[in-house]
């Protein structure tokens, strides 16, 4: 007797049950969505990774004042000027790089200026350094090797004399082999224990 006395009832309860039905079916068909829009996320991520701007020359940390040496064009001591660098002395030469004492050298940065860039400090008129060069082949000129890691401040010219890195936080740990302990505390040395590195590279 319900089915006949409710008519409007049953109508409502059936349109109930297929709103709820929709609204299943709604929910159903979001959830694929979902995992499908977290790879796209995911892959719109990856590109971002390798989009770093590309940098000239070579740009690496290195551990040792060997592995420095074995990767630079050219390790000169000399004294930094208002326009690039007086070689006076040349430790080692390689892959086609050329210099000797007397020589005057253009230094680049990324800004074509002399060197002066992220991830390295000024380089002043004036100062005397052991530098760590990369050859720039577009250019007659030469760029320190990442930055602060290839700077040595230099008192004296003698096998005596006390060579610094520039950086504590961007300088090798050891002659020949990496020092852990040291890591970020910066490395000291002399002008000879550098001159013989270079001769063995």
């Amino acid at each position: 007797m319900a089915r006949i006395d409710h008519p409007h009832r049953t109508r409502a309860l059936a349109a109930a049950a297929a709103l709820l039905a929709a609204a299943g079916l709604a929910a159903c068909s979001a959830d694929p969505a979902t995992p499908a829009a977290a790879p796209a996320t995911s892959a719109a991520a990856a590109p971002s990774e390798p989009a770093a701007p590309p940098i000239k020359g070579k740009l690496r940390g290195f551990t040792t004042v060997k592995d420095l040496t074995a990767a630079a064009d050219l390790v000169a001591r000399g004294q930094v000027e208002a326009t690039g660098f007086r070689v006076d002395e040349v430790l080692r030469a390689a892959n086609g790089a050329s210099a000797k004492a007397g020589d005057r050298i253009t230094l680049t940065g990324l800004n074509g200026q002399v060197v002066d860039m992220a991830n390295m400090s000024k380089l002043e008129a004036g100062q005397t350094v052991v530098l760590y060069l990369a050859k720039d082949a577009a250019a007659d000129a030469y760029a320190t090797l990442s930055g602060d890691f290839g700077v040595f401040d230099v008192t004296g010219s003698d096998d005596a004399a006390a060579v610094t890195t520039r950086s504590q936080a961007m300088a090798v740990s050891g002659l020949l082999a990496e020092d852990p302990a040291a890591s970020g505390k910066g490395f000291r040395t002399t002008l000879g224990q550098l001159r013989a590195v270079a001769a063995q590279a």
